[in-house]
C-alpha cells in the first residue's frame, strides 16, 4: 500500500525534479503518512456503505468487519450498540454526515480502532475516553466553537495526524497535546471569526506538516499569531487577495516562516492581482523556505510591470501549476521577465495560458525548466545564449511543430542533457541542412508527435536515451551511423513491420518495440544486438509460418527478464486457425519448413511409387492386356464401318475354335458335336501359329485372312453348362450375342 501512494505520488509530477526537491511531494507524502496512517495488510473484511443514503449504521454488519466506510449520508447519530460487536474494526469513515453529538466511550469495545474520520458533520461538542491506538482522528470541518482538544488526548501517543476545526482560538488550546510527535495538524479555519483590533494567538505542538484551510469565498483577513517551534511543510488553502488585504497574508506568514526547519510553503486556490502576487514572491525570496509551489493561481484585475528584487535566496525551486489568467491585455515581458530573471534552479509552470517566454537577459542560474502544457510555439528560447546551465528541459504539451527549430534552440545550451518535448506536433520533414543539437543531450523524448523515418537524421550525435515512441515511423534507416552511443530506444506505437538491427545502434541494450506492425521479425535479431538486455515486442501482429519459427526460438531461449511480457504478449495473428496462440506453443515440423527436404521427399516418394507399379504391371501382365484392349478397340472401329447387309453376305461360319494338339480329342469328341446339333457352322483351326508372333496376332491374322466375323471359344473357359448360352447366341445377331455371352466367352469380332 505504500509502495502504490508514493508511485501516484510520483505520477502526480509531470516534471523530472528529484523527489527529494519536490515539495509536492514532500507534503503530500507527509500528509499521507499522518492521515493515511498504514494499516496491516491483511484486512479480510472491507465494507462500504458510502453515499447510501443511510439514516443509521445497519445491523447486519459481519463481526469480521475491519474497514467500514458510512461516508455521504445522513446518519445524525452513533450509538454504542451500532458498532460494538465490531470488535476487530480499525477503520471507520463518517465524515460528510448529520452528527451533532459524538461520545467517544461508544468506541470502548473497539480496542483496534486506529483510523476515525467524523469531518464535515455538524459536531458542537464530544465527550471523550481513552483510546489509545488511535493514529489518525479528523474532526475538522465541524461546528466547533473552541478546538476539542481535552486531556485526554495526550495520551493518544500513537496519534500520527490531528484535524480540528474551531470559531476562534486560545493560545494554550492544543497544550494537551504538546508532547505529541505529529505527522500532520489539519486547522480548519473556515467558521473563523473576526475580532475587531484582537488579535489571537496560538501555539501548534510540534510536527512536519501544518494545513490551514481558510473560507474559500471571503478575502483573507485571519487575526492569530501560529507559531510552531518545528515545521517542516506548510499548506494554505483558499487564498483570496487583492491590494487591501495583501499585506495581512504576509504578516501572517511572518511569524510561520521564521523557522529555519521551514523547508516546504504550498499556496492552494490563490486569488489574486499581479501586483500582490509579485509582493508576495518578494516577502518569500530572502525566506528559508526552499521548495515553494502554487497550485490553481487565478490573477485578476490588471497586470502591469513590476519591479522585483532579486536578492540572494536560499529558494530552490518555484512551481506554479493551474493558472487562470483573467486580465487579456497586458504587457507581455512584464509577466514573462519576472520568471525568466529569477536566480533560483528550479522553475515550473505547467497549465497556464502562457504563449512566450522571453530569454534570461544576463547569465541564468536555471538547470531545470518545467514548461508543460502551455501554449509555447516554435520560437521559444531562439537565439538564446544565457542557459548555460540549464540541464534538463520539458517542454510537454505545447504548439511545436518544427524538429529543426527545436534542435536549433538547444545549440547554445552548451549543459542540456534531458530534453522533453512529447506530446507536440513536430514534424520530420528532411532539411538540407544538418539538425543543429545541443552535443550534450543525452536523454531525448519525441514520443506523440507526427515524426516519420526522416527523424533518425535528426538526432543529437551522444544521445543515450531516444524515446519515439507513438508516431509515425514505418522503417529505421540502414545507414543512420550517428547513433553508436544509443542505449534506450523506444518506438512503440508506430507502423514498423521489423525489429532493428544493431549495426547503427552498437551500445543498444533495451529496445521497446510493441504495438507496432512486425509480423516477420529478423531471426538474426539476438545475433545482431549481443548487448540486449531488454526487449518488448509483444503485441504485434505474429505471423506465425515457417519464417517465425527461428526467432521464437530465439526469444524463448532468453530469460524472462530479457523479454518483457513473456509470453503473454507475444501471440500469432494469423493463419486465423491458430489466431491468439501463444508463440511458444506455435510448432511446425521441420519437412514442412525445408523446401530442398520437402522437394526430395516428395521426388523419392514418387520414384518408389512407380518402381513398385510397374514391378505390379509387370507382374499381372498389364501390358499383355493393355495391348489386347487397343487392338479390340480398333477391331470394333472397323466393324462398325461396314454394312450389315455385306457383314452377312460374307460370313461364312459361326463360331472359330482355335486349339491345340493338347485339346484335339476334347473338341471332336465334346465341343463340336454339341454345336453343330443346332447348324451351327464352326471353324476350326489345330494351333500351329508363325512363330514370333504373339498368340493374339497369329488369330487375328488367320481372321483378317478369311474376312469373317467370329466368336473365339477358349476350351478352358467353356464347359458344358454354358452350351445353352452359346446356342442362344447363335441364334441372334452377332452384335445382340455379344452382350448374352460376356461372361463365358472372350469376343474378338474382327471385320476387313
Amino acid at each position: 500500500m505504500v509502495k502504490s501512494l508514493w508511485d501516484s505520488l510520483c505520477n502526480m509530477s509531470q516534471d523530472r525534479e528529484p523527489i527529494v526537491e519536490s515539495f509536492h511531494f514532500v507534503c503530500t507524502l507527509a500528509l499521507i503518512v499522518g492521515s493515511m496512517t498504514q494499516f496491516s495488510d491483511e484486512f479480510e473484511s472491507v465494507v462500504d456503505y458510502s453515499n447510501k443514503n443511510l439514516t443509521h449504521v445497519p445491523k447486519d454488519l459481519s463481526p469480521s468487519t475491519k474497514s467500514l466506510s458510512l461516508s455521504q449520508n445522513s446518519i445524525s447519530d452513533l450509538q454504542m450498540s451500532d458498532i460494538s460487536f465490531l470488535s476487530e474494526l480499525r477503520v471507520l469513515r463518517l465524515s460528510h454526515n448529520r452528527i451533532r453529538r459524538l461520545d467517544f466511550g461508544v468506541f470502548l469495545l473497539n480496542r483496534d480502532l486506529e483510523y476515525l474520520d467524523v469531518s464535515h458533520n455538524q459536531l458542537q461538542n464530544i465527550s471523550c475516553c481513552p483510546m489509545v491506538n488511535l493514529k489518525h482522528l479528523d474532526l475538522s470541518f465541524n461546528d466547533f466553537e473552541v478546538l476539542p482538544v481535552y486531556k485526554e488526548f495526550g495520551n493518544l501517543m500513537k496519534l500520527s495526524f490531528l484535524g480540528l476545526s474551531a470559531a476562534k482560538f486560545r493560545q494554550l488550546d492544543l497544550l494537551p497535546i504538546s508532547h505529541l510527535h505529529l505527522s500532520c495538524v489539519l486547522l480548519d479555519l473556515v467558521n473563523y471569526q473576526i475580532k475587531d483590533g484582537e488579535t489571537e494567538s496560538l501555539q501548534v505542538p510540534n510536527t512536519n506538516v501544518l494545513h490551514l484551510v481558510f473560507h474559500p469565498n471571503s478575502l483573507f483577513s485571519v487575526q492569530v499569531n501560529i507559531s510552531v517551534n518545528a515545521l517542516g511543510c506548510l499548506q494554505l488553502s483558499n487564498i483570496k487577495l487583492n491590494d487591501k488585504n495583501c499585506q495581512s497574508l504576509i504578516i501572517f506568514l511572518s511569524e510561520l516562516t521564521r523557522g529555519p526547519t521551514l523547508l516546504n510553503l504550498t499556496l492552494q486556490h490563490i486569488e489574486t492581482n499581479w501586483k500582490c502576487f509579485v509582493r508576495l514572491l518578494q516577502f518569500l525570496w530572502p525566506r528559508p523556505v526552499e521548495y515553494l509551489n502554487i497550485y490553481n493561481l487565478t490573477i485578476t484585475e490588471s497586470i502591469s510591470r513590476e519591479t522585483f528584487i532579486y536578492v540572494e535566496t536560499v529558494l530552490k525551486s518555484l512551481k506554479i501549476e493551474h493558472v487562470t489568467n483573467q486580465v487579456f491585455l497586458f504587457v507581455k515581458d512584464a509577466l514573462y521577465s519576472v520568471f525568466a530573471e529569477m536566480n533560483i534552479r528550479m522553475l515550473t509552470l505547467s497549465d497556464t495560458p502562457f504563449i512566450h517566454m522571453v530569454c534570461p537577459e544576463f547569465p541564468s542560474t536555471f538547470a531545470f525548466l518545467n514548461f508543460t502544457q502551455n501554449v509555447f510555439t516554435d520560437s521559444i528560447f531562439q537565439g538564446c545564449s544565457t542557459l548555460k546551465r540549464l540541464e534538463t528541459l520539458i517542454l510537454q504539451r505545447n504548439g511545436l511543430k518544427n524538429l529543426f527549430k527545436v534542435a536549433l534552440m538547444t545549440k547554445t545550451m552548451s549543459s542540456l542533457e534531458t530534453l522533453d518535448v512529447s506530446l507536440n506536433s513536430l514534424n520530420s520533414h528532411v532539411y538540407d541542412r544538418t539538425c543543429a543539437w545541443a552535443e550534450s543531450i543525452r536523454v531525448l523524448n519525441l514520443s506523440s508527435n507526427v515524426l516519420s523515418d526522416s527523424v533518425f537524421r535528426c538526432l543529437p550525435p551522444k544521445v543515450k536515451v531516444l524515446d519515439l515512441h507513438n508516431n509515425r515511423i514505418v522503417s529505421i534507416p540502414k545507414d543512420v551511423t550517428h547513433l553508436q552511443a544509443l542505449q534506450e530506444l523506444n518506438v512503440a506505437s508506430n507502423f514498423l513491420t521489423d525489429l532493428p538491427g544493431c549495426g547503427a545502434f552498437s551500445s543498444l541494450s533495451v529496445l521497446v518495440i510493441d504495438h507496432n506492425s512486425v509480423s516477420h521479425p529478423s531471426s538474426d535479431f539476438f545475433q545482431s544486438c549481443q548487448n540486449i538486455r531488454s526487449i518488448t515486442a509483444g503485441n504485434n501482429p505474429f505471423r506465425c509460418t515457417c519464417e517465425l519459427r527461428e526467432f521464437v526460438k530465439n526469444i524463448g531461449q532468453a530469460s524472462r527478464e530479457v523479454v518483457e511480457g513473456w509470453p503473454d504478449s507475444y501471440r500469432c495473428d494469423y493463419p486465423d486457425s491458430i489466431k491468439g496462440t501463444p508463440l511458444q506453443d506455435f510448432h511446425m515440423s521441420p519437412l514442412s519448413c525445408d523446401t530442398i527436404l520437402l522437394t526430395v521427399t516428395i521426388g523419392a516418394t514418387l520414384l518408389l511409387l512407380a518402381a513398385i507399379g510397374a514391378s505390379l504391371c509387370l507382374y499381372f501382365d498389364l501390358p499383355w492386356y493393355l495391348r489386347m484392349l487397343w487392338q479390340w478397340t480398333q477391331t470394333r472401329h472397323r466393324a462398325r464401318n461396314i454394312p450389315l447387309e455385306e457383314l452377312q453376305r460374307n460370313l461364312q461360319f459361326h463360331a472359330f475354335v482355335s486349339y491345340s494338339e493338347h485339346d484335339s480329342a476334347w473338341v471332336k469328341n465334346e465341343l463340336l458335336p454339341n454345336l453343330e446339333k443346332d447348324d451351327i457352322r464352326v471353324c476350326l483351326h489345330e494351333r500351329n501359329f508363325v512363330p514370333g508372333k504373339s498368340i493374339v496376332e497369329n488369330i487375328i491374322h488367320f481372321i483378317e485372312k478369311s474376312y469373317k466375323s467370329i466368336f473365339v471359344l477358349s476350351p478352358h473357359f467353356i464347359q458344358r453348362k454354358n452350351f445353352e448360352n452359346i446356342k442362344a447366341a447363335t441364334r441372334t445377331s452377332p452384335w445382340e450375342a455379344e452382350e448374352d455371352i460376356s461372361l463365358s466367352l472372350r469376343l474378338v469380332w474382327s471385320t476387313q
